[in-house]
């Protein structure tokens, strides 16, 4: 399973971005997906998880309301709305994948993107 992130990049303080996920594997639909994030010194955080069929998703109470999540499972990706952008949002954005939803839902998934980098500026 390979996923590669993008999207990523500058932005003003109540701005909008989208990241993107591709993920290259043979059975995309058996997956469950996840956003985290981590600043250079501190711990990866969890933002969000979809899970299989995309009709669930789980946000941690950070980014709830601001941020969606979707999949495609017709085109193999991962995508994560951000919206209404904060300072505190800056960092490197990381998509993963398991076939565990609890895994993705906050947990420690198996396979991780190389991640993106989002600045939000004040």
């Amino acid at each position: 399973v390979q996923l590669q992130a993008s999207g990523g990049g500058l932005v003003q303080a109540g701005g909008s971005l989208r990241l993107s996920c591709a993920v290259h594997v043979r059975s995309f639909s058996d997956y469950t997906l996840g956003w985290y994030r981590q600043v250079p010194g501190k711990e990866r955080e969890f933002v969000g998880s979809i899970n299989w069929t995309g009709l669930s998703a789980y946000y941690a109470d950070s980014v709830k309301g601001r941020f969606t999540i979707s999949r495609d499972n017709a085109k193999n990706a991962l995508y994560l709305q951000m919206d209404n952008l904060k300072p505190d949002d800056s960092a490197v954005y990381y998509c993963a994948a398991d076939t565990v939803y609890t895994k993705t839902r906050g947990g420690e998934p198996q396979y991780w993107g190389q991640g993106t980098q989002v600045t939000v500026s004040s």
